[in-house]
C-alpha cells in the first residue's frame, strides 16, 4: 500500500500537479507579539507555544520548499501551516473536519501553524490536509531516496 501512494505521489509529482511554494520570508513571531482580539497575551507556558519553539521550522521550510516550483500553479501554504496541522490532527487525534475547527476557535493552535495574528475565520479547508499530508510524503521519500543513493 505504501509503494502504491508513494508511486502516486511521484506520478503526481512529476506531471507538474504539485503547486507552486513561495518560501516564508518572515522568521516566527513571537508568542508576546501575537495579536489577540482581546487585550492579552499568549502565554509562554502553553504546550504549543513551548512545542513551537522547538521545532526548527526554517531548517525544515529550506527542505520543504526545494520540492516546488517557484513559478508554476497555485501557492501552496506555508510549510509551518501545513506540518503544524498534521501535528495538531495527530496529537489531538482528530479528523481534518475536526482539526481545521480547533484551529479556527484556538489562538494557541493559530500561532502553532504560524499565524501572526488570531482570526476567526479557518486558514484552510479540511480538504487541503490531504495536500498537506501528500506534500509531507512526497518529501520523505524524496529524502529516503536522496540518502540511499548517497549510501
Amino acid at each position: 500500500m505504501q509503494k502504491r501512494r508513494v508511486k502516486y505521489l511521484k506520478i503526481l509529482a512529476l506531471s507538474g500537479q504539485v503547486p507552486m511554494y513561495c518560501r516564508q520570508s518572515t522568521p516566527p513571531s513571537d508568542p508576546q507579539t501575537y495579536e489577540l482580539p482581546f487585550d492579552g497575551k499568549l502565554s509562554e507556558e502553553n504546550r504549543w507555544v513551548i512545542m513551537a519553539e522547538l521545532i526548527p521550522w526554517s531548517k525544515f521550510e529550506e527542505e520543504y520548499a526545494k520540492n516546488f516550483s517557484p513559478k508554476k500553479g497555485a501557492k501552496a501554504k506555508p510549510f509551518r501551516m501545513a506540518l503544524g496541522a498534521l501535528i495538531i490532527k495527530e496529537r489531538l487525534g482528530v479528523s481534518d473536519e475536526e482539526t481545521v475547527e480547533q484551529i479556527r476557535e484556538n489562538p494557541y493552535l493559530q500561532y502553532f501553524i504560524g499565524l501572526t495574528a488570531y482570526q476567526e475565520e479557518a486558514p484552510f479547508e479540511a480538504s487541503t490536509m490531504v495536500w498537506f499530508l501528500f506534500h509531507y510524503l512526497l518529501v520523505k521519500e524524496i529524502k529516503r531516496e536522496k540518502e540511499q543513493k548517497k549510501s
